[in-house]
């Protein structure tokens, strides 16, 4: 080595069968604690693909990503829980689909692990999910941003009444001020269950807006419910995935998970001193730019056009 060359602070992942550098795994974990703090995302859409950007096999970067969102998540929801942000009911009934939406995702997993096609169906629908639902929060926080500016400040119902908001097996969520079918959370947390085991996220990006024009919470109270559910889904869809697969890498969990407590708190703080209106605007930025990445590798043309493998027998 050297002399005054830094070390590598390299550290092999066992289950993973690469090596990665310590610090640069502790800052990944950091940034999506970060993100959940501040937008009450899991941030799993951006942890997994950026695991896959450095050399992470996707499978493992699915299932240990998962294990990650837990300790972000509760360090997201203890934040927020002081401050009086969590509709405890409005989340354990999103718990109850998004249990069950997990254990239909696993099982999903497996069958495209073992056709072979897990990389393939993660890249094409984090493009497919992100660029859509990105698009869309774009369009609608660029738009209330500017009635914002035009109304003096003057508040809008956030969303409309339909037929949703007609479905049996009403309930009322006092913590949001809601008196809404509970069928209408648990669908919504069967989903992010599914998506979750499939791609390694916590559905917070899909959640949260969801829980805003969908369901009518107030923006205050969104992120830290969202992580409520968050811990518990990506919980069992950690268990799962190691009883199942084994494709859970404790190593490189632990470490993004160090990395994700502490970004966690930090970013609570920074979402408090923004509006609504704002944070909106930012994780749609944030959700198109990933999409696009992803997009991008997906249509790029690769160096070698063909590979030759020999029979070694």
């Amino acid at each position: 080595m050297k002399v005054g060359a830094t070390p590598q602070m390299d550290i092999y992942l066992p289950i993973a069968e690469v090596s990665q550098n310590v610090l640069l795994l502790l800052a990944l974990g950091g940034a999506i604690g970060f993100l959940s703090g501040v937008f009450g995302v899991g941030g799993g859409f951006l942890l997994t693909p950026m695991l896959i950007f450095i050399g992470v096999p996707p499978e493992i970067a699915v299932a240990s990503s998962a294990n990650q969102l837990v300790g972000a998540s509760v360090s997201g929801v203890l934040a927020h829980w002081r401050r009086g942000n969590v509709d405890f009911k409005m989340g354990f009934v999103m718990l109850l689909g998004g249990l069950a939406g997990s254990v239909l995702g696993v099982w999903l997993f497996t069958l495209l692990k073992r056709i072979g096609q897990v990389e393939l169906v993660i890249s094409l629908a984090y493009v497919l999910l992100l660029g859509t639902l990105g698009a869309l929060m774009m369009v609608e926080s660029v738009r209330a941003l500017l009635r914002q500016r035009r109304s003096g400040g003057r508040r809008r119902k956030l969303h409309q009444h339909n037929w949703m908001h007609g479905l049996p097996l009403k309930t009322r969520f006092r913590q949001s001020k809601l008196y809404i079918s509970a069928l209408l959370p648990t669908g919504l947390g069967f989903a992010v269950g599914v998506l979750s085991a499939i791609l390694g996220i916590g559905g917070g990006f899909l959640l949260v807006p969801a829980m805003i024009y969908m369901l009518g919470m107030p923006t205050a109270m969104v992120p830290g419910t969202s992580l409520l559910q968050i811990i518990f889904v990506a919980a069992n869809v950690t268990f799962l995935q190691a009883y199942t697969n084994r494709t859970v890498d404790a190593v490189l969990a632990l470490i993004l998970l160090l990395g994700g407590v502490i970004g966690a708190q930090l970013g609570t703080r920074f979402g408090t001193r923004l509006r609504g209106e704002q944070l909106r605007f930012l994780l749609a930025a944030l959700v198109l730019a990933v999409a696009a990445k992803l997009a991008f590798d997906l249509t790029v043309r690769p160096g070698d056009l063909f590979a030759i493998t020999t029979d070694p027998s």
